[in-house]
């Protein structure tokens, strides 16, 4: 194998990230790109994410559910997942992003509902991509536009809360005018941008031994990921 054996136990395709990861080094995407260990620790990280806050992961809890039978019926997560997986618009084994191609996660970006703008996320990774931000945007004004369609009434049904595509078609306007601008408080936040997804991998160890020794030190757990030594915060002594 050319990689490690832990890294397909937790990446499933950790050819198709590392290519991924060099055209976003090509296309200069980000300033510092993690290796593939520490995207394990980021999938490992969402991992727990979905075990220890799930509540964080599309819910709209203020959102309004469409009124057609099929909205309300697949409102309910277990009925919803295998219609979803059929689709094409999740893929559970990519929790990264980064082992998809950009039709899949334009797939994803229409059938799948995202919360507040967590949907920024996957649009960081098409700008990577030359022309799929403007796909995706085609994509969904075909969604809106023609709304009686069986195709654009499945797709609204299947995010379930109305307005969802509105929203995602007014995001990536103003971002392909402006850039993918996010609230300050979001900027930094891995759950919302996958820069700041990538800028907290990379901050981790960079080997499967380096966690583990940071681990044992009590410096490590996969909601925070690494923490500084204390002799790395301490102020400078006196002159």
């Amino acid at each position: 194998m050319k990689h490690p054996w832990y890294l397909y136990a937790i990446l499933l395709r950790p050819a198709q990230i590392e290519s991924n990861l060099q055209r976003i080094r090509d296309v200069g995407l980000v300033e510092n790109t993690p290796n593939l260990w520490q995207i394990a620790l980021g999938v490992l990280r969402m991992w727990h994410r979905i075990a220890a806050r799930p509540e964080s992961i599309g819910l709209a809890h203020d959102g309004t559910t469409r009124r057609s039978w099929r909205a309300r019926l697949l409102k309910i997560r277990p009925l919803r997942f295998p219609f979803v997986l059929w689709e094409g618009s999740v893929v559970p084994g990519d929790l990264s992003g980064l082992g998809s191609s950009a039709d899949r996660l334009i797939t994803h970006m229409l059938g799948t509902y995202h919360d507040g703008l967590q949907f920024a996320y996957d649009y960081q990774i098409l700008e990577a991509y030359q022309g799929a931000p403007a796909k995706l945007l085609k994509l969904a004004r075909e969604v809106v536009d023609h709304p009686g369609t069986p195709r654009s009434r499945w797709l609204r049904d299947l995010v379930i809360f109305d307005g969802y595509h509105e929203r995602l078609i007014d995001w990536v306007s103003r971002a392909e005018l402006h850039g993918a601008e996010l609230p300050p408080e979001q900027v930094d936040d891995p759950d919302i941008s996958f820069h700041a997804y990538l800028d907290w991998c990379a901050r981790q160890p960079e080997t499967l031994a380096a966690t583990w020794s940071a681990y044992r030190a009590g410096r490590f757990n996969l909601p925070q990921g690494v923490q500084p030594r204390a002799e790395d915060t301490a102020a400078p002594a006196a002159a």
